[in-house]
């Protein structure tokens, strides 16, 4: 089966990304949890958060300026530097 995924941003040509793996586990992973800032983003993380640190996991927060720009690369990038899994809040 052939998964086509397609990315929304402004590209003008299509760039080929290939997929990270997914960790076999999350212990002694540091997750990121990215508030991409759309209402109540907030609480549905904090809730994961909670979640995850039950379990005795880290868990680092982050923050997007906007819902409706692209992560900051500087972000991005410290998120890729500080965490080995990242959970995303999407909507509403």
């Amino acid at each position: 089966m052939t998964v086509v995924l397609l990315d929304p941003t402004a590209e003008l040509t299509t760039v080929r990304r290939s997929r990270r793996s997914r960790p076999a586990s999350l212990e002694g992973l540091t997750v990121g949890l990215l508030d991409i800032a759309k209402a109540r983003g907030d609480v549905f993380l904090d809730r994961v958060a909670a979640r995850l640190s039950e379990r005795g996991l880290k868990v680092k927060r982050y923050r997007k300026p906007r819902f409706s720009i692209v992560a900051p690369a500087e972000l991005k990038q410290q998120i890729e530097a500080e965490c080995g899994a990242v959970i995303e809040a999407l909507a509403d």
